[in-house]
């Protein structure tokens, strides 16, 4: 059985990171952009961060520049805009796609184990799949779905 930690990926700096190193820990995996009208939910995904952290909770970002161009920059530019702007500390991962032909092979998996209102697509930024300790998707929500509204579900995976 396929699960979250099968996968690799690029993170921020340009290492190749095998997802196995958060094996036993629930994640938090979102789609992120730096231009975008959800952008301010950094902040929120930051404060379950630190909140959960302790208790083995990873949040791990992954911009995508899909939807509506809102994600036009580089791994630097990224960087520097998630820490200066919002103090990200979580992990950050390269600039992907989550949807198409081209999408990074653990969003095209993400997708096919929770499907949302566009079935298996991404609906935009933001979207979030949350992972149990065993590595399986136990929830997908909206863009909409404010980081702060998902504390309650994520006890349940501590």
């Amino acid at each position: 059985m396929t699960t979250v930690y099968d996968f690799t990926a690029t993170d921020i700096d340009g290492h190749q990171v095998d997802l196995d190193i958060f094996r036993g820990k629930p994640l938090l995996i979102v789609n992120t952009a730096s231009q975008c009208g959800f952008t301010p939910q950094y902040k929120g995904l930051e404060a379950l961060h630190r909140e959960f952290a302790d208790q083995g909770l990873e949040v791990l970002g992954f911009p995508c520049d899909q939807f509506g161009h809102q994600e036009p920059g580089n791994a630097d530019e990224i960087k520097n805009f998630c820490s200066l702007t919002y103090d990200v500390t979580f992990p950050m991962f390269a600039k992907i796609d989550v949807n198409g032909g081209d999408a990074h092979p653990l969003y095209r998996w993400l997708r096919s184990q929770k499907s949302g209102v566009l079935g298996g697509r991404i609906k935009w930024n933001f979207t979030k799949f949350l992972v149990d300790r065993s590595g399986g998707v136990v929830d997908r929500y909206s863009p909409a779905t404010k980081p702060e509204k998902l504390t309650d579900k994520i006890a349940k995976v501590l």
